[in-house]
């Protein structure tokens, strides 16, 4: 198969799915951790693909996986933002670390 070597998109997905985790990690505002976690999701949607394209491609089990995962990701960002705006309601502020409403 000629084209992009398959290692070459893993390097991009392990790359952009490194910048998510260092996201996840490092921020302190709830919407900028729920856009590292959509980096990471995509990353795997990216792994996802690449195998499809490079194993089998006559079959359309990996688009069925990255479909399922947009799925997934397109909830969890609806809930997600949803609780975020719910809780700045209540404090008026989206810092990760005062969000311990469950704490009491």
């Amino acid at each position: 198969m000629s084209g992009i070597p398959l290692t070459w998109y893993l390097i991009v997905a392990a790359a952009l799915f490194a910048i998510g985790l260092y996201g996840v990690l490092a921020r302190r505002n709830a919407v900028a951790i729920l856009m590292a976690v959509e980096l990471m999701l995509n990353a795997v949607n990216i792994n996802l693909i690449a195998f499809w394209r490079y194993l089998t491609p006559d079959r359309p089990i990996g688009l069925a996986w990255a479909l399922f995962v947009f799925t997934v990701a397109a909830a969890e960002a609806a809930v997600g933002l949803a609780l975020v705006i719910s809780i700045y309601r209540q404090r008026d502020s989206v810092i990760a670390e005062e969000m311990d409403i469950l704490k009491y």
